[in-house]
């Protein structure tokens, strides 16, 4: 499989401008990116840092799952968990917490895979962001959503941004 470092130091890729990914058969998978896509990665990493000061709060980080590179939209990481990965190219334990903003682009059998693969590499929650704001917290063993993080019980089921 093509690793994230090949892709990061690629001359051909530097300048794209979309969020990209690669799959199982080392194709690289672009996405065109939102202002208000940004606005909520944006509120939603803020918040974290604010109710989470112990972990750090990472944008657009990079995951090796069993489908390839994934990238989500926003992390929460422990210290501890960060401390040996904290200058990789992309993460072989996924964070603790991983948030996916999504768009129109994005089909709801593709969040599903990305949560499965996000738990496959360690994260403990996924939560989703609709496009008006909603969140979805979904817990490592459970099917259904949950009313609230477990980690973070204080993170508001809708982010405001206008």
């Amino acid at each position: 499989m093509i690793s994230w470092q090949e892709v990061c130091e690629n001359p051909n890729l530097k300048d794209l401008p979309y969020k990209i990914e690669t799959n199982r058969f080392d194709q690289i998978i672009m996405s065109p990116a939102f202002s208000w896509h940004g606005g909520y990665q944006f509120e939603i990493g803020v918040l974290l840092k604010k109710l989470l000061p112990h972990g750090r709060v990472i944008t657009e980080c990079a995951i090796e799952t069993a489908d390839g590179t994934k990238v989500p939209d926003v992390i929460w990481i422990s210290k501890e968990r960060h401390a040996p990965m904290r200058r990789a190219f992309s993460f072989s334990l996924a964070p603790e917490i991983c948030v996916e903003v999504i768009s129109n682009s994005n089909s709801h059998e593709e969040m599903q895979g990305k949560t499965q693969l996000y738990f496959e590499a360690g994260a403990q929650e996924v939560w989703l962001c609709n496009e008006k704001g909603g969140m979805e917290f979904y817990l490592k063993g459970q099917l259904q959503a949950a009313t609230a993080s477990v980690l973070c019980p204080p993170f508001p089921n809708h982010i405001e941004w206008d």
